[in-house]
This record gives structure tokens, C-alpha cells and sequence, in this order.
């Protein structure tokens, strides 16, 4: 099973907000998730993101692939 940590997209048109979730790479973009760690916010000034770091080191220990964005707050926050 290839797990991936992504960005799964909430809020209405033209205001999202993003949940940041460990889910299955079959599995759609805003579908079934196994965990929730995190959350991003884009429209706020600064972008505000909240990262649970110790269930992050956890998946990326067990083998999960962060995307590209999410790598990126992840490098962010000091986890990766």
C-alpha cells in the first residue's frame, strides 16, 4: 500500500482551506484518509500552518511519501 501525505482541499470556491492528511495513493484527492495531522491555511497573511511534527516523523518513518507542498511546509515546521 503506498501511502502518501497530502493536501486535501475544504472551503468554498475561491477560499480554501486545506487539511493535510496521510491517506491511500489510490484513494481521490478529497476521499477516504486514513489520518488527519495537520492543517493550511493559504489566505491568511502569513499562511498559517499547523503541523502535529510528531505524527508526521511518525508516517514519514514508516515509509509515507510527502508531496511536493506538503514536503515544503513540512520543511517549514522542522520536520523534514
Amino acid at each position: 500500500m503506498a501511502v502518501k501525505i497530502r493536501l486535501k482541499r475544504m472551503g468554498s470556491k475561491k477560499a480554501p482551506f486545506y487539511r493535510v492528511v496521510v491517506a491511500d495513493a489510490r484513494f481521490p484527492r478529497d476521499g477516504r484518509f486514513i489520518e488527519e495531522i495537520g492543517t493550511y491555511d493559504p489566505l491568511t497573511k502569513p499562511a498559517t500552518v499547523v503541523i502535529d511534527t510528531e505524527k508526521a516523523a511518525n508516517w514519514i518513518k514508516n515509509g509515507a511519501q510527502p508531496t511536493d507542498t506538503v514536503r515544503s511546509l513540512l520543511k517549514h515546521k522542522g520536520v523534514v
